[in-house]
Parts: structure tokens; C-alpha cells; sequence
């Protein structure tokens, strides 16, 4: 570290509003002025660039620099998104006279972020209105429309672990900026000054009461229908969020009993002290529900991540360790999407690229356009006429007119009324998965994903495979290999790339994407087999079978990628 960013250091000292970094970013400064070889590169680390706004907004550990989420950087943010709406988005005389809605959850810091953001909209000289309390980020995306809002902001990390924070931006459609919208705001947040330059009110905006709640709940109870089957026991888990108040007052409202709620993670707590990573994917995150439901013996466990955008279903299997088996995101989906189906008869499907192939079909039996996006509902929820949109990563949109995002309250909603249904019957989810793969073939999905400490080792792997893509993969002949930074008429640019492979005797064909992660340091492949069913006797063979192979892609993809 030299002399210079010592300098920006204590220069950035000089403006921090919030004296709790201020005082973690003096103690640095003295560290490494003394020569402390661990302070010096904390602070190079911090000062080695700039948080970089993008189409997931903000997203970063929280501490002071510019390379830390705090108010500082969101105040510079939060400006450059009110001249963005000024220079640009309102120009057009049919849009609203520039109302944002604000919306945080529980997060460390989340409502300082909050309150921070309504206070250069107003002193920008646009209307502001704060949600009442920490609430999910669908009841944010839900209130721009209601509320005819120029934009929306959502303080929060989603799923990240506990020490990060992040800032999702949204514009009057009620769906997350894409390009040029994320280069225009952050040309603006680039073009900021001093942070004293930057006008802040003291007050003037709006602190909404819960009529928008109440709004979006009646919204959420139309999901399912009125005289649909509602017998079926849940437990259910917020993960530490903020989805408990939403999702309860959400099954009261359309008639469904009560969920079980698990008590050591009933509450908010932005410590999130009962798991490691906030994620009902990740391993150790659902033992608690589990444990809960082993006592209860519930027809379902249902989960939702800290801002309850995500949902993510488990089914009784006595044959895994817990008793219980977590869904993929991709049977959810499939799921769902006869949900949707058996309800709605006109609409189009859609999933991300990253998501099972098995909704194409799903959607072709139907007689249903289908149309696949980039990763992330800031595409989805903008394909024209969706019916229904999912991803594999626990997303799910089943109510697009109303939210035009991920939704994991409505998600649960009709998760339930589907168990109930099949429960009526005397069946139950893992039955409709079975019929679903003898209609239309075994799909099995897994995913390799590697988190790094150095993200160059995510660049270094992409540039191999990019170099070197794999001829074979598990003995499948790889028929295409796409780079999907190139675009084309379809999709547009992205950092990815995608095989096809070839069937054999085993298996109909296989696919595999490779991309590094938008808001984490990973590196995600996506994997999928298909594997012919010729009956529900076939099942339990070809899921043998799939996974074999999966494991043989993982292996093969893993060493062609130096990973």
C-alpha cells in the first residue's frame, strides 16, 4: 500500500457520515501509519477500486471504503439514481411525478440505508415513501405499481452471509434494471462529488402505513383458488428474515391453517445466529425445520430466505438421513408450473437458461409459448405475456401481473394448495414428480459451484474453457459450445458459456452452462441429464442412472476447467 491510499484513506474520513465506520476506518489508518502489515492491506484492499453498480444494484461486505457497502457509498448511489430518474426516466411525460418507494429488511444497517436513500430523493426534489417496517422485497416490488412510483429501492443481501448488505434498484414497471438503465445510473454515481455537494433533507418524506400490505396480501390470497383444497400442515422457517409476518398473514388470508413456525428462527436477526449462510441450499441452513418437523411430522417444510424472495420446499423421505428431502429449484418449479397450468390457460412460460429444459416441455404438452432469458428475473419478469417465470435458484414468479419479480410468499401460497389438492387424493408432491417424469422424461439437474477467496481463479477458469472447451464430457460427444459473451439474436450479451452434448444408449442428451455468479464469489455450473422413463418402474433405475452420470459431468467439467 502506498503513500496515496493512505491519503484517500483519511480523505474518506473526512466525509463518512456514520461514526461507526468512521471509527473502524480510523483505527486502520492508524494501524497501518505505524507500520501494522494487516492494516495497510485492509485498507489497499478496501481502496483498490469502487463498489461496482450493475444490473443486481450493489452488493458487498459491510465496513467503510469504497469497496464496502455503507452510507457513504449509498448516499453517492441513491444520487445518482435520482439524476438517472431526472436526466432520463421521467423526460417521458406519461410517467409518474417521481415518487421512489423504499423498502429494507433486517440487515445490519439496512434502515440507515433506507432512510439515507429517502433523503437525497427529497433533497434531489423527488418524492420519497419508506415501507412501514422491514418487510419482503416482493411487497417492495408490488408497491411501485400500486403506488404508481417513478422507482423502487430494496435494501438488502438476499441469501449473503451476515456481514453483507446490498441496494436492488427497480424502475416503474416493477422489475429490476437491466442495460442501459445500470450504466446510466452508474455513469451518474460516477459523476458524484464531494459527498457535502450532495443535498439531504431532513425530512419531507413518506412513512407508508400497512394499507400497502394489506394490498399486497389481498393480492397474494388471489393466487389460489377461492374453493381450493386447504388441508395440509407446514412447517415453515424465515431463516432469521423478515418473511414470517407476510407469509402467516398470507395462508390466514386465503384460508390455509397456520404454519408451524420454527421458533429459534421465527424472529429477524441480522446475525443470523443459527446457520452459517442464510440459504435454504446450503448445507446445515434446514436442519433446524427438519428437526421440527421430525416432532410434527408436517405434510410439507416450506422455507424462505431473509427477504423472502425465494422459497424452497421439502418432502418427507425416509430414506434420508434428516427424514426429510430438500426439493431442487427446478422440481419446484416444474411443480409450480402445473399449478400454473391447471389454472391459467393462456400465457407464456419462461425459465432462466440456467434453469431445467424440462419447463419447454412442460409448456409444449400444454400448448403454451415458451421462452428462455438470461440468468436472473430482471429478464424474466420482462418476457412479453408471462404466465409464469422460475429459476432454478428457488425463484419463482407465479403471479407476474401482481409482482413482477421472484415472489416466495405467493410461492408457498400455491406450493400449498398444490400438496393440499394431491393430498386430497391421497397423494402427494414426490407422486406428481414421478408422473411428471414418466410424461416427459427423467431430468435431473446438479450444480458444481465453487466459492474462491481470489476471484482472478474465476476469470483464469473461464479463460481456459474459453481456450479449451471440452470435447467430451461423461462420453458425451459435446455437440455445441457457445459463448454467450458473444450474444445473439435471441439472448443478449453475457459472461457464460453452454454446451450441448449428444445422447448415448444411457441418456436422450445433456446440457451444461458455466458462468461466475452475479452477487457471490463463485463460480456456478449447471448441469442437466435427461434420461428416458418407460414407466413409474422405471423410476428408481433411471435416477440411478442420471446421477452416475451428473457425477461423471461434474468430475470431467471440474478437470476441464482446472477447478
Amino acid at each position: 500500500m502506498g503513500n496515496d491510499t493512505l491519503a484517500q484513506a483519511r480523505a474518506w474520513l473526512t466525509e463518512d457520515p456514520d461514526p461507526q465506520t468512521r471509527a473502524e476506518l480510523a483505527a486502520l489508518v492508524d494501524g497501518a501509519a505505524a507500520g501494522s502489515p494487516e492494516d495497510r492491506a485492509e485498507i489497499a484492499q478496501r481502496f483498490s477500486g469502487t463498489l461496482q453498480f450493475g444490473t443486481a444494484g450493489l452488493r458487498g461486505e459491510l465496513g467503510a471504503g469504497p469497496m464496502r457497502m455503507n452510507r457513504a457509498v449509498v448516499i453517492r448511489a441513491a444520487a445518482g439514481l435520482a439524476a438517472y430518474l431526472e436526466d432520463v426516466y421521467l423526460k417521458d411525460a406519461s410517467r409518474s411525478d417521481g415518487l421512489v418507494v423504499i423498502g429494507y429488511d433486517a440487515r445490519h444497517k439496512s434502515y440507515d440505508f433506507a432512510r439515507d436513500t429517502a433523503a437525497v430523493m427529497v433533497g434531489a426534489g423527488l418524492r420519497a415513501a419508506l415501507l412501514p417496517r422491514p418487510l419482503p422485497t416482493p411487497v417492495l416490488a408490488f408497491a411501485i405499481r400500486h403506488l404508481g412510483a417513478a422507482a423502487g429501492v430494496m435494501v438488502t443481501a438476499s441469501h449473503n452471509p451476515p456481514r453483507d448488505n446490498g441496494y436492488k434498484v427497480y424502475l416503474g414497471d416493477g422489475s429490476q434494471i437491466v442495460p442501459p438503465a445500470d450504466s446510466g445510473i452508474a455513469e451518474r454515481i460516477a459523476a458524484v462529488g464531494a459527498l457535502a455537494g450532495v443535498p439531504l433533507a431532513e425530512d419531507g418524506w413518506q412513512v407508508l402505513d400497512d394499507s400497502v400490505l394489506d394490498a399486497y396480501l389481498d393480492r397474494a390470497a388471489r393466487v389460489v383458488t377461492p374453493d381450493g383444497a386447504r388441508d395440509v400442515s407446514v412447517v415453515y422457517t424465515p431463516l432469521h428474515g423478515v418473511g414470517r409476518e407476510a407469509l402467516t398473514a398470507a395462508f390466514a388470508r386465503a384460508g390455509f391453517p397456520a404454519p408451524e413456525v420454527v421458533p429459534e428462527q421465527a424472529d429477524p436477526d441480522p446475525d443470523f445466529p443459527t446457520v452459517a449462510f442464510p440459504n435454504p441450499e446450503e448445507p446445515g441452513a434446514m436442519d433446524l425445520a427438519f428437526a421440527h418437523a421430525r416432532r410434527t411430522g408436517p405434510d410439507i417444510v416450506i422455507a424462505n430466505d431473509p427477504d423472502a424472495d425465494r422459497c424452497a420446499v421439502a418432502v418427507p423421505d425416509p430414506s434420508a438421513r434428516s427424514g426429510w428431502r430438500m426439493l431442487r429449484g427446478d422440481e419446484v418449479g416444474a411443480l409450480l408450473a402445473t399449478f400454473v397450468v391447471s389454472h391459467h390457460k393462456a400465457g407464456v412460460l419462461a425459465a432462466s437458461i440456467v434453469s431445467s429444459s424440462l419447463l419447454s416441455k412442460i409448456a409444449e404438452a400444454a400448448g403454451l409459448p415458451y421462452e428462455d432469458t438470461l440468468t436472473g428475473f430482471k429478464w424474466i419478469a420482462r418476457v412479453p405475456g408471462l404466465r409464469y417465470g422460475y429459476e432454478e435458484a428457488l425463484g419463482y414468479c407465479v403471479d407476474p401481473e401482481g409482482v413482477r419479480d421472484k415472489d416466495g410468499v405467493t410461492a408457498a401460497l400455491a406450493v400449498a394448495e398444490l400438496a393440499a389438492t394431491l393430498k386430497h387424493k391421497g397423494r402427494t408432491l414426490t407422486d406428481l414428480l414421478d408422473d411428471i417424469a414418466v410424461e416427459h422424461g427423467l431430468h435431473a439437474t446438479d450444480q458444481l459451484s465453487v466459492r474462491v477467496a481470489d476471484l482472478t481463479l474465476i476469470a483464469d477458469a473461464m479463460a481456459r474453457l474459453r481456450q479449451r472447451p471440452p470435447a467430451t464430457l461423461a462420453g458425451l460427444t459435446v455437440t455445441s459450445a457457445e459463448d454467450l459473451s458473444e450474444g445473439s439474436d435471441r439472448l443478449p450479451p453475457t459472461d457464460g458459456l453452454r454446451y450441448h452434448l449428444a445422447g448415448d444408449d444411457r441418456v436422450s442428451g445433456a446440457r451444461v452452462i458455466v458462468r461466475p455468479s452475479g452477487t457471490e464469489p463463485k463460480l456456478k455450473c449447471y448441469l442437466e441429464v435427461v434420461v428416458p422413463v418407460t414407466g413409474q418402474d422405471g423410476l428408481p433405475a433411471a435416477r440411478t442412472l442420471a446421477a452416475g452420470v451428473l457425477a461423471e459431468v461434474k468430475k470431467d467439467l471440474a478437470a476441464a476447467a482446472g477447478i
